[in-house]
């Protein structure tokens, strides 16, 4: 009998992936799900950009392999975002790679720095994916818990107290996914001088910068952060591109390149209309999120009333796209609550645990979907929980 490999032991299929098919069986028995868990925007792309997709996918002599490294349009492309949005330099030739999705970058990094055995940092609660890839890898997780007492952030006095001499890489996320607090340049440098300390590899993953939020910030901006900071980004969220699949990483030179040494084996480069759409995205200006942010405060609006017929506790400056909200104590937890809207309500919200333990007591309610659904969702779960 063929059994698996040892490196899946620990992993489970991926929550949302198994949460999908129960939600397409019960729509098949006309349930009509509504689902307000997974952060899949919902709106289109610009205009600009499927015109350039289009305009370039018609020509004969695009369709073969591209390089490794990527276009230099688009890395380019990039360069001149991160100067624009974060004021960080990037040379375009050595400190950028192109990635299928900042996802698929998580997985690479992991590959080409872990050891077994190696120790790696990973916030709790924080995407699940973190982990599954240290295990994969070879890996050993050390979860770190935040709290809402400390907004959401290391806390620092705990992690000296601990053998860290084995921690080679350390997860972060700010804006953070699941609870959306917001970074600081503070907190960054906080981070890197943590970092250097005891020489650890931080790898920022940083898709959600443009969303509610007017100031993006870059954990590159901190001086000096290229020596130990591989920041991950995606034009996923903020450009309406997630089934794209185009991110994106940015770290100096010996980074890249070690990377690069693991990808090039896994990977050819992404489709070339497909990379001059991405650049043609990353040239879109402050309209665009403006434009973009406007339908995101009206859904967040509902979003907050929906929270408040479930009693759920929140706070109104979070930012990305979702809304992290702490359950009533008649839940024994956030799947208790998440089961109960689901089979009486037909709507289907995620549960805070699935991103760590310290995630048990909450929930999180995705704003991609719209109003017209989200007023569906208050007016069932008013009906049927008579709240």
């Amino acid at each position: 009998m063929i059994t698996v490999a040892n490196r899946l032991a620990g992993v489970g299929e991926y929550y949302f992936s198994e949460k999908l098919r129960e939600i397409d069986t019960l729509n098949r028995e006309g349930k009509q799900i509504i689902n307000l868990g997974i952060g899949s925007p919902d709106l289109p792309p610009h205009p600009d950009v499927m015109a350039e997709l289009h305009q370039n996918a018609v020509l004969p002599n695009v369709h073969g392999y591209q390089s490794y490294k990527g276009s230099p349009i688009l890395r380019n492309a990039i360069a001149n975002w991160y100067q624009t949005w974060y004021k960080v330099s990037l040379n375009a030739d050595t400190e950028i790679l192109p990635l299928i999705g900042s996802k698929e970058g998580i997985m690479h990094i992991c590959m080409t720095y872990l050891n077994n055995g190696d120790e790696v940092l990973v916030p709790n609660p924080g995407y699940p994916t973190y982990s599954s890839a240290v295990t994969l890898a070879g890996g050993v997780v050390k979860n770190y818990t935040m709290s809402e007492a400390l907004n959401w952030e290391p806390d620092f006095d705990a992690l000296e107290k601990h053998d860290l001499s084995k921690v080679k890489l350390m997860f972060v996320n700010y804006p953070h996914m699941p609870t959306g607090q917001l970074g600081s340049l503070n907190l960054f440098e906080k981070i890197v001088a943590f970092a250097k300390k005891h020489q650890i590899l931080i790898i920022h993953d940083n898709p959600y910068s443009f969303i509610l939020n007017e100031q993006p910030l870059s954990m590159l901006q901190v001086d000096g952060a290229k020596d130990n900071v591989l920041e991950l980004n995606s034009l996923s969220k903020s450009h309406n591109m997630a089934g794209w699949r185009v991110g994106m990483l940015c770290a100096n030179q010996q980074f890249i390149t070690e990377v690069l040494r693991f990808k090039s084996n896994m990977d050819s480069g992404m489709f070339l209309p497909l990379q001059m759409a991405a650049a043609k995205a990353l040239t879109l200006g402050k309209d665009w999120f403006q434009s973009l942010n406007q339908v995101y405060v009206k859904r967040r609006k509902l979003v907050f009333d929906l929270l408040d017929m479930l009693q759920c506790v929140y706070q109104k400056n979070q930012v990305g796209l979702f809304v992290w909200a702490k359950i009533p104590s008649t839940y024994k937890d956030g799947y208790a609550l998440s089961d109960t809207v689901l089979y009486q309500c037909n709507v289907f919200i995620t549960p805070g645990g699935i991103f760590g333990n310290a995630g048990n007591g909450y929930i999180r309610i995705s704003l991609c979907a719209t109003e017209e659904k989200l007023n569906e969702a208050i007016k069932r779960i008013k009906n049927n929980l008579h709240v």
